[in-house]
């Protein structure tokens, strides 16, 4: 035997329909479902609420028919039809009926035959309720006379019976009712001598409080299906809602959902992070409307709304901030009736992108199959460059005159050179490397600037074209370590200094190293060690293409400086970039690097 067939709640009239809230429950493995004993709890007390919901209305209707009986019989009680005992009868069970709408019981029991956890009456409640029914029709259909049928009013416990108990109890009771007229037709067929049509009319009688039962047991059900089920689809609409959000947080692109109005409804942070000058925008909602900075997007989200069918395409915004600085952006606007849509709708999606990082990525995918080809060329270069310089040094040897002497000297130059290039197109080579070692950010900066001065020959103090400067680093909670070989921080700060030094002003306090600690917010704390310098501001050409590898503004330059800088600090999770500041700024032109602070308590190695 199946085990539906031996489950009472069963369907008797096919086969029920699946139950998407048991479906649900099979979904626990994954990451961010809630266990089975955690749903139990207020899925029971849900459960246990509409059932409640459902019982007092049973016990309003039982408490209206109570007083409307109550009134009948007065009313009989006026024409002269005055039996005490009906009165008495009558007035008890108004009493009860009422008595038990204004204090319902709570739900103490739950069901044994069906499924776990639905509620169904007590002992106590099934007794005061359909119990107490029954008996008082019962005795009306005694005590009433063959003039006033109350055969109906059995129809109201078998119902409740089958909506609000289990199905075998549903049909113990229309049995009883059943039974009951059956009796009470023998009795009045015997007094009347209308046995048969008396027992007939009780025998349908009977089978519709049968067929009452059933199908208010199997309604119920139903519902009681359906209703899991639409919990079990809000359940799993919730998880979605939770998940499409862990995602919009996660998306490097930001992304905007804007209404008619230019009122931002959602940001996730990167769209925020892109809107700001500095930090982040304001938390959504807030209006795009009224902002100087972000009048480029008012009018992307105009022209959309406008032209819906062309808003797909995507275009490019540039915004101005009131520090002077300038971000530009690739703005694609979506709509949620997709591209076929005639009118535009109430709200859109603006997804952004910061264009340098789009034009960089796209420059990184061209040049990585180049960048690959040159690691090869560069370890086949170091041979005949090894052999070159050797053949060369032979030839100075043998040089007798000044030209000899200056060929030889050109060729050790230029062997030079190029030795320079192949180790900085080897640095950047991929490979496996050692994980780097955990230093003290502010002692390896200062060390690497006075060593700098040292090189150079440069003084130090307030007159010094070098000026060091520390920002709410005592706020720190601890010491400032990053990750970073000590020798891959030096060359990525001496290229930035030799830079700020080739074109600034040569003036005292030229140059500005900072460093600036940031407290976490959302991926952990950070230190910006920032190169200022004076001269003049860099074209918006050169600025889109200065960590592009091999550009150069120098007739002799390698164009590798920045770009090794740039691969140096991706490697160890650091990040380099530029801004440009307003002209009331004199250190202008400043190239800034952003690395992960090292938490306390993890293993370090000091070099």
């Amino acid at each position: 035997m199946s085990a539906s067939s031996r489950d009472p709640q069963t369907s008797w009239f096919g086969r029920s329909e699946p139950n998407h809230a048991d479906a649900w429950s099979d979904t626990t493995d994954l990451p961010w479902s809630t266990s089975t004993h955690e749903e139990a709890g207020p899925r029971g007390r849900r459960d246990d609420q509409s059932f409640l919901r459902t019982y007092r209305t049973f016990l309003s209707a039982r408490a209206l028919l109570a007083v409307v009986l109550l009134a009948l019989l007065a009313g009989n009680w006026l024409m002269g039809n005055r039996a005490l005992i009906w009165i008495v009868t009558a007035v008890a069970y108004a009493s009860l009926a009422l008595l038990l709408w204004a204090w319902p019981s709570t739900v103490a029991h739950q069901r044994t035959g069906g499924a776990p956890g639905t509620p169904t009456l007590s002992p106590r409640q099934a007794v005061f309720s359909i119990g107490l029914d029954l008996a008082f029709f019962s005795l009306l259909q005694h005590l009433m006379s063959t003039a006033l049928n109350t055969q109906a009013l059995l129809a109201l416990p078998v119902l409740m019976a089958g909506v609000m108990m289990p199905r075998l109890v549903a049909l113990a009771v229309a049995a009883v009712a059943s039974l009951n007229l059956l009796a009470a037709a023998w009795i009045q067929g015997t007094l009347t001598a209308t046995l048969s049509a008396q027992l007939t009319e009780a025998g349908l009688t009977g089978f519709g409080l049968f067929a009452i039962a059933a199908l208010a047991s199997e309604l119920a059900a139903r519902v009681a299906r359906e209703e899991r089920s639409a919990r079990g689809s809000l359940e799993l609409a919730r998880q979605q809602a939770q998940l499409n959000r862990l995602v919009m947080e996660e998306m490097s692109e930001g992304v905007l959902v804007v209404d008619r109005q230019g009122r931002v409804r959602t940001a996730n942070p990167a769209a925020r992070r892109l809107l700001g000058a500095q930090g982040l925008a304001p938390l959504a909602p807030f209006q795009l409307r009224g902002q100087s900075a972000w009048q480029g997007l008012v009018q992307a989200v105009d022209q959309a709304v406008s032209a819906p069918l062309q808003a797909e395409a995507g275009q490019e915004v540039r915004l101005h901030f009131d520090d002077g600085s300038r971000r530009d952006l690739r703005v694609r606007v979506r709509f949620t009736r997709g591209h076929k849509a005639l009118q535009a709708e109430d709200m859109c999606m603006l997804w952004l992108e910061d264009l340098r990082i789009v034009r960089a990525r796209q420059r990184q995918d061209k040049l990585a199959a180049m960048g690959r080809m040159s690691a090869g060329i560069a370890h086949e270069i170091r041979n005949p460059l090894a052999a070159i310089s050797q053949a060369n040094a032979l030839l100075g040897e043998d040089a007798t005159n000044p030209t000899q002497h200056r060929l030889t000297r050109m060729i050790s130059e230029n062997v030079v050179r190029l030795q320079h290039i192949v180790d900085d197109i080897l640095a950047v080579a991929p490979g496996a490397r050692p994980p780097a070692p955990a230093i003290d950010a502010v002692e390896a900066t200062q060390s690497i600037c006075n060593e700098w001065r040292l090189t150079h020959g440069l003084s130090d103090g307030p007159s010094s074209l070098l000026q060091l400067r520390l920002t709410d680093l005592s706020q720190a909670p601890g010491p400032l370590r990053v990750r970073f070989e000590p020798e891959h921080l030096q060359r990525v700060l001496v290229n930035l200094l030799d830079n700020a030094l080739r074109h600034g002003s040569g003036q005292p306090g030229a140059i500005e190293v900072g460093l600036t600690w940031r407290p976490a917010r959302h991926g952990g704390a950070m230190l910006v060690l920032s190169i200022g310098s004076d001269g003049e501001p860099l074209s918006a050409e050169t600025e889109r293409s200065l960590f592009e590898p091999f550009f150069s503004t120098r007739s002799r330059g390698t164009g590798l400086g920045l770009y090794i800088c740039k691969e140096l600090c991706e490697r160890h999770g650091a990040a380099i970039d530029y801004r440009q500041h307003p002209p009331a700024v004199r250190h202008r032109n400043e190239f800034f690097v952003t690395m992960p602070i090292e938490p306390e308590g993890s293993a370090l190695h000091i070099a």
